[in-house]
């Protein structure tokens, strides 16, 4: 895939920059945010902006396509997907072939009839934590790479601060809770991860999804899950 020129990221970011620091509402701020990444990356038919709780919970979306809505509606519903992986490992998800992954099986199933099968998410991250995620959609095959990846990280630095400041100046005491109930529950993510990878000889992105997997059945929040990993009471299906 062609690889956008440093000059023109520079000039791509600076127009988010501009745009962002204009803008009152969260809202429209990542509407904005998802056209302009859309713009960004050739062969993308959709683009979009999702931040997130501590608990993985959407709190706004901006989405340049129905068809990213669509996407993003089954992640929230099932409880994975790439964006979600990206904004809890703290990672860019990669999918160059969705007709050849194995991760994500229920969100896999609920979009298997839209015209999606390149997928890359990059964590919005601000002040040492993921606020949320940036994800771009393609319908054909191969048009993401590692490089798009490393292009949806530089493309979402300065995005994931600009919001982080939009968001506390709207709500200053929400976000400081905020703040503190997420650091906290990545912490016990990750450590949780921990003791699953080395109790079952897990990667830690299977730690993390058999996690997800657990809270979705169990209709619990993921840190509870986390918390009895970490007593060492997990239930059956851990």
């Amino acid at each position: 895939m062609a690889q956008l020129p440093l000059d023109e990221l520079s000039t791509v970011i600076a127009r988010i920059q501009g745009l962002l620091l204009t803008e009152e509402k969260v809202t429209t701020a990542v509407r904005l945010l998802a056209q302009a990444a859309k713009e960004s990356v050739p062969g993308t038919i959709g683009a979009g902006v999702s931040l997130l709780d501590a608990r993985g919970r959407r709190t706004s979306s901006g989405y340049t396509d129905m068809i990213v809505r669509q996407a993003d509606a089954v992640q929230y519903e099932r409880g994975e997907g790439p964006c979600l992986t990206a904004w809890a490992a703290e990672e860019p998800v990669l999918v160059p072939d969705l007709a050849s992954e194995s991760r994500w099986p229920e969100w896999r199933k609920g979009v298997a009839g839209l015209p999606i099968l390149s997928v890359v998410s990059a964590p919005l991250m601000a002040g040492g934590q993921s606020i949320g995620a940036l994800k771009l959609y393609a319908a054909a095959p191969n048009v993401y790479d590692e490089g798009s990846a490393a292009l949806l990280q530089l493309f979402a630095a300065p995005a994931a601060t600009l919001l982080s400041h939009i968001q506390a100046s709207e709500a200053p005491l929400r976000m400081s809770e905020g703040l503190q109930a997420s650091l906290y529950t990545r912490d016990m993510v990750n450590r949780a991860c921990g003791v699953l990878m080395e109790r079952r000889a897990l990667s830690h992105e299977d730690a993390l999804q058999l996690l997800i997997k657990q809270a979705r059945e169990e209709h619990a929040a993921l840190h509870q899950v986390c918390e009895r990993v970490l007593a060492g009471t997990p239930a059956s299906g851990i």
